[in-house]
């Protein structure tokens, strides 16, 4: 949902963690861990509206992540996130993928989409305006491209793992 506090009702992260564990029918912890991997550092005990805005979306994604759905719809999942939880959201999203979930992400956040996606849809006024590999949309215009492609064009790279790659 567009507000994570939407997901969370109970008074503690733990409470929250054995809901979440219980309604997937997941092993108890299995949402602990994925809490623990998003947001290290977070006590059980804290409750969920002492949570930055980041770290109640990085707790309700934790909750439905519980569940290992096969189909994920997020919206700007990386709103509120710092630099280290992005990474960590990138790195579960991607182990889900190669698992075989799909996954279906709307974003503002080119970086995101540069790192995760494999295609691309653009919208313009509910127009689809350009759809296609990743790769090909991001650098066809300056508007939608990664701040890497922005910097060290006419190279078509997108993220900064590529630009190490390559200069390796």
């Amino acid at each position: 949902p567009q507000e994570p506090r939407d997901l969370l009702y109970a008074d503690t992260v733990a409470a929250e963690c054995a809901a979440a564990d219980q309604d997937a029918q997941a092993a108890p912890g299995a949402c602990r861990a994925l809490v623990s991997g998003l947001l290290p550092g977070v006590s059980d005990a804290t409750h969920p509206r002492d949570l930055s805005e980041g770290q109640r979306l990085a707790l309700a994604l934790a909750v439905v992540l519980t569940a290992r759905p096969p189909l994920l719809l997020l919206d700007e999942p990386t709103r509120g996130l710092d630099y280290g939880a992005k990474a960590r959201l990138v790195a579960e999203l991607r182990a889900l993928a190669a698992a075989g979930h799909a996954i279906v992400l709307a974003t503002h956040d080119v970086e995101l989409a540069a790192e995760l996606a494999h295609r691309v849809v653009l919208l313009a006024e509910g127009e689809v305006i350009a759809d296609g590999p990743t790769a090909e949309v991001v650098v066809s215009s300056p508007s939608y491209a990664p701040q890497v492609t922005k910097i060290l064009a006419p190279q078509r790279w997108l993220t900064v793992a590529q630009v190490r790659e390559a200069l390796a």
